[in-house]
């Protein structure tokens, strides 16, 4: 048994091998460690050719929500950036709540940056250099981007990592947005003071208390009304967005309340004032207006919904007994194409830009596409490891020679009891390694349904709170880190960063770790 878990391992070994000490991107060591499970699952698990790439098929296919998701924001930001309407909204963000540092910390990165996330844009992007504009050191630019969000990464890019854990446990959409929202107003306020402590540390978290307690509540309570609400059910993808809205008027009621200027215009430069006269706001905002307007008309008109979601649902089985609902004209990222092109009636767009946004495109989203495709390859080849045809039937017939059989049953007798607990550090674990809290969720739900199955926990439980570890991994992904540093001209401070942001995940990941134990 122990020979059998350490080579299951392998695969995800010779992937932190290589991002940690080589360096290497995602989209290549994981490449590297699908060929290695391929081959471990061949040779060591008695696993035919045939299964391992129809299982890397499937999971290649199951990876659209977030695959096919990742092709089209990446499309639509190069869209706004090429057009110049994504600076538009850069300029309006720079003028917010300039005279209450903690609102302001709360209104951009919980709000905006949920927001943001929500609609597939990349707040480590687009944060640093308004933060940097707005007074902050290249520390705090670079560290608060990259946790503000992390709460509701479930909801990230249009909900598509609770389809992904929707489709993978069999759970509807609303009962498993109702498992994660029972973490989401703890772990929202916390990251707020984690945010707090990082600029100022406790003096700086008793001055912005009330702000912070404010964009918590208000955060993780819109997603726990939204799931428990069965008038707001049907907004369940667009959660993140409404949450990051909703958490943006709170700030700004609380500084209207308080007496504080909403609007500064002081921090505008020449070229803001330039750009500013250049488009009009609502028409910068046109290509996530026209998304959001379509998915509400999609979520809540009934008909429509129960159409696109249940009747074309486009099933597609790849491994017989095992079906794939791609529901391709109901996931969002069909969507994302839709309403950047629409906007392009009302954003000039030249040949010129055209050719440009093409050519960015091309160089941009191929690779990040297949970072998220792969991890799901490689969970679908270990969770169908051992399966066997036999008389026209697939199925695993001896869980001992299948990967995830095997280290669930090393995962039952290690940890008993406490497995919910260290179920959200494996969650932290596989975020760091894949970089998505979707390709987190693909890798580990079936190891956690059997697992928790062994130990009689509940399993929805157990995969939502490694999935919150898989968010609040975002604060310490090199990528993600290299990449706000990269905005600001400031590559190196995501190595200061970490050594703080470290600390900061693990207490969070500890805290949903306990949560876990109390919600089983």
């Amino acid at each position: 048994m122990g020979f059998h878990v350490l080579i299951a391992l392998f695969p995800i070994l010779l992937i932190v091998y290589l991002m940690v000490k080589k360096q290497l991107a995602a989209d290549i060591s994981g490449m590297a460690g699908w060929l290695l499970t391929i081959l471990t699952a061949f040779f060591i698990f008695n696993t035919s050719l045939e299964v391992t790439l129809r299982s890397s098929l499937a999971g290649l296919i199951s990876s659209f929500p977030v695959s096919i998701m990742v092709l089209s924001s990446i499309f639509q930001i190069t869209f706004m950036q090429a057009t110049g309407a994504l600076q538009r909204i850069v300029v309006f963000i720079k003028t917010l709540a300039p005279t209450d540092k903690a609102a302001q910390i709360m209104l951009l990165n919980v709000g905006a940056g949920t927001l943001l996330v929500s609609i597939g844009a990349t707040p480590v992007s687009i944060l640093p250099p308004i933060l940097i504009a707005l007074g902050y050191s290249t520390f705090v630019a670079v560290a608060l981007p990259a946790i503000g969000f992390d709460a509701l990464c479930t909801f990230a890019l249009l909900g598509a990592p609770l389809v992904v854990f929707a489709d993978l446990t069999g759970t509807p959409l609303v009962e498993s947005a109702r498992v994660f929202a029972k973490f989401l107003p703890v772990i929202s306020t916390l990251i707020g003071f984690g945010m707090l402590w990082i600029v100022g540390r406790f003096k700086f978290i008793k001055e912005g208390f009330i702000p912070c307690i404010l964009a918590g509540v208000t955060n993780g309570g819109v997603a726990i009304a939204i799931s428990n609400i069965p008038a707001f059910n049907s907004a369940v993808v667009l959660t993140g967005v409404i949450a990051g809205i909703c958490t943006i008027l709170v700030i700004l009621a609380y500084l209207i309340v308080t007496g504080k200027p909403v609007i500064d215009r002081a921090n505008l430069t020449p070229e803001d004032i330039k750009t500013e006269s250049q488009m009009s706001l609502v028409t910068a905002l046109s290509p996530w207006l026209i998304l959001i307007s379509i998915l509400l008309i999609i979520n809540f008109y009934q008909p429509l919904l129960t159409y696109l979601f249940k009747t074309l649902s486009m099933p597609v089985s790849i491994i017989p007994g095992q079906v794939i609902k791609t529901r391709m004209l109901w996931n969002a990222y069909t969507w994302v194409f839709v309403s950047t092109f629409l906007a392009a009636l009302f954003i000039r767009t030249s040949r010129a830009t055209i050719k440009e946004i093409w050519t960015k495109w091309a160089q941009r989203a191929p690779r990040p596409t297949i970072a998220a495709a792969v991890f799901f390859a490689i969970a679908f080849v270990m969770n169908n490891s051992g399966m066997q045809i036999t008389g026209g039937t697939w199925q695993v017939s001896d869980p001992g020679v299948n990967m995830i059989a095997v280290l669930a049953q090393a995962s039952t007798n290690t940890f008993g009891t406490f497995y919910p607990f260290i179920s959200s550090f494996l969650g932290l674990f596989g975020g760091f390694v894949s970089g998505s809290e979707a390709s987190t969720i693909a890798m580990f739900t079936k190891y956690h349904i059997l697992t928790s199955k062994i130990l009689n926990v509940d399993a929805l439980v157990v995969i939502a709170a490694t999935a919150i570890g898989g968010g609040l991994a975002s604060v310490i992904s090199p990528a993600k880190l290299q990449n706000a540093a990269a905005t600001i001209d400031a590559v190196g401070m995501e190595s200061q960063v970490i050594k703080t942001t470290f600390i900061i995940s693990l207490l969070l990941t500890t805290v949903s770790g306990f949560m876990a134990m109390l919600i089983i």
